[in-house]
């Protein structure tokens, strides 16, 4: 008999994947299994719901949802017995992707009956737990902007960016790699344990999950036609022909940005201003159990 715990965003894809209670004990017959489902209602509620449902021991809980969701219940499972599923019905989906998770809802669930589990790798900035990428360039700003536009599409998100990359101003920063000290303004940090950032794109197309290390992508301040440039490559998913992108494969790094008060950061999609200018970020490797 398996325990499952769901943890549903009813809003995410626009509200309309119909995952409730009635429909999931069809998938799930009580002969076979227990399930509990909970809805989500605010931001960090999921982590709330995932504290809660830790204590019940459960075999599995299933995030429903987009990368906000997934993160918030995933940094409640790290380094726990409890294995995370994924049913991906958000706008980005970069983590389920990169897992080879369908956005089909019957197929989505089908994998987690098949009981299937991996470990993979845990990126972590200060006290925040990231699954598939965080950044402290452009990208935080295009989510901040995408997170006020209102609506989660693939239209939004390119508004989103072509805003940024008239409004951003590299910032100084310290970066310290293992054997290398750099200064700099980027225009974009991305740090990725994943190959996909979501929509199918990807700055770190060689990076792996299970790997034991993050993937650095560091870009320099950027003239307008280089600008235009990236943003092409980028939605070509051809960033290694973009020269002045330089890619470091390390499992930690520490920055400084000596010039901010508050750091605006994007961690797994999900706009934060942290407190802080410093960032200690690290690599746990196999540190999550996923049903994949």
């Amino acid at each position: 008999m398996r325990t499952i715990h769901f943890i549903v965003n009813p809003i995410s894809g626009k509200g309309k994947h119909k995952i409730t209670e009635d429909n999931l004990r069809r998938y799930f017959p009580a002969e076979n299994y227990t399930i509990k489902v909970d809805y989500t209602e605010y931001k960090y509620h999921a982590t709330l719901l995932t504290l809660k449902a830790i204590e019940a021991n459960p075999d599995y809980i299933v995030a429903c949802g987009g990368d906000g969701t997934i993160n918030e219940v995933a940094s409640c499972l790290v380094n726990k017995s409890i294995t995370l599923g994924i049913v991906p019905v958000g706008s980005g989906n970069g983590l389920a992707s990169n897992l080879k998770i369908p956005g089909k809802l019957e197929d989505a669930l089908q994998i987690i009956k098949n009981g299937a589990v991996s470990a993979i790798d845990v990126g972590k900035v200060n006290d925040h737990y990231f699954f598939s990428n965080m950044g402290i360039g452009i990208d935080a700003m295009i989510i901040r902007n995408y997170e006020h536009s209102g609506t989660r599409t693939l239209v939004s998100y390119i508004k989103s960016a072509l805003k940024a990359s008239f409004e951003f101003k590299p910032t100084k920063t310290i970066i310290t790699l293992p054997g290398l000290l750099m200064i700099d303004k980027p225009f974009m940090l991305f740090v990725s344990n994943s190959n996909e950032m979501g929509y199918g794109m990807s700055l770190t197309p060689k990076a792996n999950l299970s790997d034991g290390l993050l993937d650095i992508v560091i870009i320099p301040s950027l003239s307008f036609r280089e600008k235009l440039l990236l943003g092409y490559n980028v939605l070509r998913n051809t960033i290694e022909k973009f020269k002045k992108a330089q890619h470091f494969p390390v499992d930690k790094l520490h920055l400084e940005l000596p010039e901010k008060i508050f750091p605006d950061v994007q961690i797994d999609g999900e706009y934060h201003n942290l407190k802080t200018i410093k960032l200690d970020i690290s690599l746990l490797p196999m540190s999550l159990t996923v049903l994949s």
